[in-house]
C-alpha cells in the first residue's frame, strides 16, 4: 500500500493475493556494494480508495488501462505473467 501511494499517488485497500513470484535464475548484482540478491515479489489485488494519479521518481507515466490494452503494452515477460495470472482469475494464488 505504501509503495503504491509513493509511486502513483493512489491510496489503496488490499483485496486479495495474486501470487508470490521468484526465479532462482534471476539474480541482481548491485555494483555499489557487490551484493547479489534473488528477486521475489508478492502481488496483491487492491482497489483505489483515494488520491489522484501522478508521476514520481519511480513512475514516469502512471495510468489506468483496460485489460484489453494489456497485450499491446511493452513489459518484461515476468510482469506480463503476473498480470495474466490476475486476468485469468486464478482460484488459488500462484506460488513459484
Amino acid at each position: 500500500m505504501r509503495e503504491t501511494q509513493e509511486e502513483t499517488g493512489i491510496t489503496c485497500e488490499i483485496t486479495g493475493l495474486v501470487g508470490i513470484y521468484t526465479n532462482p535464475r534471476h539474480v541482481i548484482l548491485y555494483t555499489s556494494n557487490d551484493e547479489v540478491r534473488q528477486e521475489f515479489s508478492i502481488v496483491f489485488t487492491a482497489r483505489p480508495v483515494a488520491g489522484e494519479l501522478r508521476p514520481s521518481s519511480e513512475s514516469s507515466e502512471p495510468q489506468w488501462v483496460s485489460p484489453a490494452a494489456v497485450p499491446d503494452l511493452p513489459m518484461h515477460p515476468s510482469m506480463r505473467q503476473r498480470i495474466q495470472h490476475y486476468l485469468d482469475k486464478r482460484p488459488e494464488p500462484w506460488l513459484g
